[in-house]
C-alpha cells in the first residue's frame, strides 16, 4: 500500500505537468495565430490603404474576414490591368502555385488578347468544372484601368490600381467574406481556407503579377 502511494502521486504530478504544458502550448499557438493573422491581413498595405474604402465594402456588414494586401509594381496601371483582366481558372491562371490552384497548368506568361474583353456578369472561375455562384466569382463592376470588383453571394474581391509616381502602380486588393452558421458545414472549410491558405496563394499571386508586368514593361521599353 505504501509502495503504491508514491507511484500514484507521481502519476498525478506528471498528469498535472502535462495538462499545464498543453495549456501553455495552446496559449502560445493562439498568440502566434493572432500575430500571424494581424500581419497577413494587411501584408504590403499601408495604414492609409487599409483604412481606405474599396469597391464592395458595402456588402456583408460585419464580415468575419477582411484582408487588404498591396504591392508596388514598376509599370503603369495601363500595363498592369491586362494581367488582372485575364485571371481565372481555364483563363490565364492565377500567377501563383499552379500545381495547387491551376491543376498544374502553367499560368500565362503573356497577355492573351482573347481574354481582355471583360463584361459585368462574366464568370471568374476559381476551380475546374462548371462555374456556379458558390465556386466562382462574377465581375460585379469595373473601371478600366482603375478598379475591378468580383463578387459571390458570401464574399467580394476588389482590386484597385493607383498611379504611384515614376510610372509605377500600387496594386491593392481586398477580400471580404461573411462567416455564417447558415452555411454549415461549408463554413468549416471556408474558415481555414481563408485564415490559413489564402495568404500564401495571394502573396504569390501579387508577386507573379508584379514579375510579369515589370518584365513586359522592360521588354517594351527596349
Amino acid at each position: 500500500m505504501n509502495g503504491l502511494e508514491p507511484k500514484a502521486a507521481c502519476r498525478r504530478r506528471r498528469g498535472g505537468q502535462n495538462r499545464a504544458l498543453g495549456l501553455l502550448a495552446l496559449a502560445a499557438t493562439a498568440i502566434a495565430f493572432a500575430l500571424y493573422r494581424r500581419w497577413h491581413l494587411r501584408w504590403g498595405a499601408t495604414a492609409d490603404e487599409v483604412a481606405a474604402s474599396m469597391p464592395g465594402d458595402e456588402f456583408f456588414p460585419g464580415a468575419g474576414f477582411e484582408a487588404t494586401r498591396a504591392i508596388r509594381i514598376d509599370a503603369p496601371p495601363e500595363a498592369v490591368w491586362p494581367w488582372l483582366a485575364q485571371v481565372g481558372f481555364g483563363r490565364a491562371g492565377f500567377y501563383s502555385y499552379d500545381l495547387l490552384d491551376n491543376l498544374g497548368r502553367r499560368s500565362a506568361e503573356r497577355i492573351v488578347p482573347g481574354l481582355q474583353a471583360l463584361a459585368v456578369g462574366d464568370w471568374i472561375p476559381m476551380m475546374a468544372g462548371r462555374p456556379t455562384e458558390r465556386t466562382a466569382f462574377r465581375v460585379r463592376a469595373f473601371e478600366e484601368p482603375r478598379w475591378m470588383l468580383w463578387a459571390k453571394p458570401d464574399s467580394s474581391w476588389a482590386w484597385r490600381l493607383e498611379p504611384a509616381g515614376d510610372g509605377a502602380t500600387r496594386l491593392v486588393t481586398r477580400v471580404r467574406c461573411r462567416y455564417s452558421l447558415r452555411d454549415f458545414p461549408g463554413v468549416l472549410l471556408t474558415i481555414p481556407l481563408l485564415e490559413l491558405a489564402d495568404f500564401p496563394m495571394m502573396r504569390r499571386m501579387l508577386l507573379g503579377m508584379k514579375h510579369r508586368a515589370e518584365r513586359l514593361a522592360r521588354e517594351t521599353a527596349e
